[in-house]
């Protein structure tokens, strides 16, 4: 079984919403329960399981820009239990937001197992390091606290944002109360989608 990553909810202080964006009007659920800031990062949404790869969309297209993703896949694949997925940004494109440094053109934000539940935290970050991957920078973790989430500072010349997911596991119907995310105003800073123009690579560390 194949699933679209669901659209990720804004918190009510975020800057970037667009018309066909939904924010959170009530952040009680986040109240009492631990929870992890990582940064928003500005790739392509994608999706690896054992036996295939797709982005946001589930026929999406060949695009140059997933060729490296697509080779990763294919080196990580055998590794990826089944009925698993893991989900991160593909990053090799520069999109609005340009980076020289990267660890990976590929960072794992959550991984999901066969029952359709996210993995911790801790265990998504345990197990992209077996299967070698990377997972997004972390901003700050701890209790619930919204005064502290509203303090988290990114550099919006280079971030587009951050998100707010428990630390704990959470189903995939309970998408919609474990994470929100503050993104930049005017994220979005190129006038033709960043598919229809000649793919620029970003710069990996070391390069």
């Amino acid at each position: 079984m194949y699933v679209k990553y669901p659209r990720t909810r804004h918190l009510p202080w975020s800057l970037g919403t667009t018309n066909d964006d939904v924010k959170v009007k009530d952040l009680s659920h986040f109240d009492g329960r631990e929870v992890v800031v990582t940064e928003k990062m500005d790739g392509e949404n994608t999706t690896m399981y054992r036996d295939h790869i797709h982005a946001r969309s589930l026929d999406s297209r060949h695009h140059p820009s997933r060729s490296w993703v697509k080779a990763l896949h294919q080196s990580v694949a055998h590794n990826i239990p089944l009925g698993w997925r893991v989900c991160g940004e593909n990053l090799y494109a520069k999109h609005s937001v340009g980076y020289d440094d990267l660890n990976s053109y590929f960072m794992v934000f959550s991984i999901w197992d066969e029952d359709n539940k996210a993995l911790s935290w801790d265990e998504t970050v345990e197990y992209s390091e077996l299967l070698g991957l990377e997972t997004v920078p972390v901003l700050w973790r701890g209790e619930w606290d919204e005064k502290v989430i509203r303090s988290v500072k990114v550099d919006t010349e280079s971030s587009e944002g951050y998100v707010v997911r428990y630390a704990d596991s959470f189903h995939y119907d309970e998408f919609g109360v474990s994470l929100a995310k503050w993104v930049r105003e005017n994220h979005v800073q190129t006038e033709t989608h960043w598919m229809h123009q000649q793919v620029v690579p970003n710069g990996l560390k070391g390069s």
